[in-house]
């Protein structure tokens, strides 16, 4: 079993990287899946490098658009990205 975690925005980077962490300190399997919806280093790649945490497994490219749409796609291309990650 591995353990999925899913970011899309700067806060829940921050929030999320004290568990990428603990997962790796502790060899736990994760996926680490970005909804790649800020897609410039500057609004969020920055904040990997800084907070020392490995590059994404899988990166949605979700993008911009509205909510509605940009849920859908999300959920979509999760379920392709876990599936694509089972074990």
């Amino acid at each position: 079993m591995k353990v999925g975690i899913i970011v899309g925005t700067r806060p829940e980077i921050v929030k999320m990287a004290p568990v990428v962490r603990a997962c790796a300190a502790r060899r736990v399997p994760f996926v680490l899946i970005h909804t790649g919806q800020h897609y410039s280093y500057e609004l969020d790649g920055i904040f990997f490098e800084q907070l020392a945490l490995p590059k994404p497994h899988v990166n949605l490219g979700v993008g911009s658009g509205s909510h509605a749409r940009a849920d859908r796609r999300d959920d979509r291309a999760a379920r392709a990205g876990a599936a694509a990650r089972a074990p």
